[in-house]
């Protein structure tokens, strides 16, 4: 069983709808739809926007379904002045950017409790996300994902990201994701498709964001098909 987890229905209604064999479990604003996608058993949810809905999510969807993946996919701004609308992040690892108690010492980003920056993002998983991309023709950046709970805008603020974290995008769940995840033992992977550019603003968002969503789709049905479960 993959669990996937999207923010938006632009980013999971197509999937739900080509899903066979399907049920629904409830789980606040979130739904989980159950059921099968290119022949694999997968549970795809639409967790809403932000940090804490992404990790309710997250949370019900590993009680319910004890995924043996739980995949983040969609879409997310880009950190870099290479990447261009519809190109794909596959991180390596995911921080929460606006998660900052460096006055006490720590490094900015560190979880306090698990005490972790960066978290980790399944290789294999990985490797085969970049693959799939590759197969849909769909360049692919390596850097992490940056995650916070706000719409990041500025191009100063973004390359700040950038320069911090080393990271290619930004989003507002994919890390809480993570720490779900890596909470709960389950073995995590992201991606993301860039609806936004580096100097992009909220209304070049809001005019690429559908499409980006439909590239991530179909690198998720390509992953699928290559992901022995």
């Amino acid at each position: 069983m993959i669990g996937i987890i999207g923010a938006m229905p632009t980013e999971v209604d197509a999937l739900r709808a080509a899903m066979t064999g399907t049920e629904e479990i409830e789980c606040g604003i979130s739904r989980i739809t159950c059921g099968y996608l290119n022949g694999k058993r997968v549970a795809v949810a639409r967790c809403g926007i932000g940090k804490v809905h992404a990790a309710m999510c997250a949370q019900a969807l590993i009680m319910a379904e004890k995924p043996s993946l739980l995949l983040n996919i969609g879409v997310a701004g880009a950190l870099t002045g290479e990447a261009d609308i519809a190109d794909c992040v596959v991180p390596p690892s995911a921080v929460q950017h606006d998660m900052d108690t460096s006055p006490l010492g720590d490094p900015v980003g560190m979880i306090s409790g698990i005490d972790l920056v960066y978290l980790p993002c399944d290789p294999l998983a990985q490797e085969k996300l970049k693959a799939a991309a590759a197969k849909a023709g769909v360049r692919v950046f390596t850097g992490r994902v940056a995650t916070g709970d706000r719409f990041v805008e500025s191009t100063d603020e973004k390359k700040r990201l950038h320069s911090l974290f080393g990271a290619d995008a930004c989003d507002m769940e994919g890390a809480a994701i993570a720490q779900a995840a890596y909470e709960m033992n389950i073995p995590f992977a992201m991606y993301r498709c860039v609806s936004d550019t580096l100097t992009g603003n909220g209304q070049e968002y809001a005019l690429n964001a559908d499409r980006a969503a439909a590239v991530s789709q179909r690198i998720l049905r390509d992953f699928l098909d290559s992901w022995d479960d």
